[in-house]
């Protein structure tokens, strides 16, 4: 995903730059990839439009970027898979070990419990 995938759609990504939804995305854009701000009030984000939902995006999305807490992060993987995202990815302590079984078993590879700047760390 880190290499093959352009568009991410960072769900719960808002303007507080406190928040590390906010840091990932700005790194993620660092590395050439195109962020969609995913949050309820569908904020413009780091200079991109935000859309409420996933089912809001009028563009293909390759990976959705959760940043919520494993309990509700279940839905955002089943609208992942919904909308035809090529992946997902739940950030660092975000676990929900059905939606993992459910998204892989659609077909859409999944990756739970990491963060991108770790992974592009390890890489070295």
């Amino acid at each position: 995903m880190l290499d093959d995938c352009e568009t991410w759609a960072v769900v719960g990504l808002s303007g507080n730059p406190a928040r590390t939804a906010y840091s990932i995305a700005g790194l993620l854009q660092q590395r050439g990839k195109r962020i969609v701000p995913i949050h309820p009030s569908a904020p413009t984000v780091l200079g991109q439009q935000g859309y409420a939902t996933l089912a809001d995006v009028p563009f293909p999305i390759d990976v959705v970027d959760v940043f919520r807490r494993s309990a509700a992060a279940g839905a955002f993987a089943d609208q992942a898979v919904a909308v035809g995202a090529r992946g997902v990815w739940f950030q660092l302590g975000v676990i929900d070990e059905s939606a993992f079984a459910r998204t892989v078993a659609a077909g859409v590879p999944m990756v739970m419990d990491t963060c991108p700047a770790i992974e592009w760390r390890a890489r070295g």
